[in-house]
């Protein structure tokens, strides 16, 4: 379930239910009014904001953390910790790649228009993904 709530006052608090449980990262498509949502059971889930109907889903790899939807690009990324890597998902075409990183790299930043930094302890470092 994900709780939606006006800011700053916390009014007209709705539910949305997401088809698959632990919600867990997202990130919205404003212009299309979308919010994807990672679920730990292993799905992203699209719903309508609008409705809070859900739309589509795919599988993921794993456990999701991280969730960002790029507006330049059209693509939503979900970094999963477990095997390592990030999954990229076109919502317009249903498609999904995988770009292994490293175990434990969970943590990402969206920096827009077309780069997807990955924080990776093995690395000791950042990974700069451009194109995303």
């Amino acid at each position: 379930m994900v709780l939606v709530a006006t800011l700053p006052e916390l009014k007209a608090v709705q539910a949305l239910a997401a088809s698959s449980d632990g919600a867990h990262g997202m990130d919205i498509n404003h212009a299309a009014n979308l919010l994807y949502v990672a679920c730990d059971a292993g799905l992203l889930v699209e719903v309508d904001v609008r409705s809070g109907q859900m739309q589509r889903e795919w599988p993921l790899a794993g456990v999701p953390d991280a969730t960002f939807f790029n507006p330049t690009s059209g693509l939503v990324h979900v970094a999963i910790e477990d095997p390592g890597l990030i999954q990229t998902v076109d919502p317009r075409t249903g498609t999904s790649t995988q770009f292994i990183t490293a175990k434990g790299a969970k943590t990402t930043a969206l920096v827009e228009p077309d780069r997807l930094h990955v924080f990776s302890p093995l690395h000791k470092g950042v990974l700069d993904l451009k194109g995303a």
